[in-house]
């Protein structure tokens, strides 16, 4: 059984975010582009399962939308354990420009399932999963937390309101996870790093496909006030009752 893992790529939390032509384009000259942290998590499980002898899962396939700068990412993701890359050579523009070109790659694939993150650490629009889904005309299972196996047929665990949910899907789904789908994401060591030197990254051409949101605009957050240092219990109390109007 294959695996589909999409990815992406987002800025380091520690990059100094920086915009140009007048606050309407992201200044990425400095950038250090990591894997986006959910996703990390998705390929970890994913490998985690074809590792496992007691499930069908036999190969993992990770697929991003973006240009060349993303290749280093797809190498890390096949040092980590994935068996072959596939990147859609188009920078996209919004969340539903990423979905098309994924599905148009994805359909009628052989996969037992798809697994994307639910969101991606920089824009936070957590649609991708459930356009790719719709797009495919496959079902969407959120919030999955587990994955296990009754013979080939795999039951996903999804976390509800009052406790856990088992789901069988009728063919292939898209799996959107969360934080929870692996502890904690997968370190390549040496030998998966050299090994990713040999495994398969395959560029193909992005279709035609617009996108549906313009960004007008950037802003940066406001900045943060200074520290106002409190010397008594009674300053404090005043202090979030008078300024803050907080009690």
């Amino acid at each position: 059984m294959r695996v589909l893992v999409c990815m992406s790529y987002i800025p380091d939390t520690t990059t100094k975010i920086r915009f140009r032509e007048d606050n309407t384009q992201l200044d990425d000259t400095s950038i250090q582009w990591v894997i986006n942290p959910w996703d990390e998590l998705a390929l970890t499980r994913a490998v985690e399962l074809k590792e496992d002898a007691g499930t069908p899962v036999d190969e993992v396939e990770i697929v991003m939308v973006g240009g060349v700068r993303c290749e280093p990412i797809l190498r890390k993701g096949l040092a980590i354990g994935a068996d072959k890359a596939t990147r859609i050579d188009v920078e996209p523009l919004d969340a539903f420009q990423t979905a098309t070109q994924l599905a148009a790659y994805m359909q009628g694939k052989d996969c037992g399932f798809i697994v994307c993150g639910i969101e991606s650490g920089d824009y936070n629009e957590a649609a991708v999963g459930g356009m790719l889904a719709e797009l495919l005309d496959y079902a969407s299972v959120s919030s999955v937390s587990s994955v296990q196996f009754d013979g080939v047929t795999p039951i996903y665990q999804r976390d509800v309101a009052n406790g856990k949910e088992q789901v069988k899907v009728d063919g292939p789904a898209v799996l959107i996870v969360q934080k929870g789908f692996a502890r904690v994401p997968k370190i390549p060591n040496m030998r998966g790093i050299m090994t990713a030197r040999s495994k398969p990254l395959d560029v193909i051409p992005a279709i035609q496909a617009e996108p549906l949101v313009e960004f007008v605009e950037y802003a940066a957050p406001p900045s943060k006030g200074g520290v106002k240092m409190l010397n008594t219990p009674e300053e404090l109390v005043r202090s979030l009752s008078d300024e803050a109007k907080l009690i």
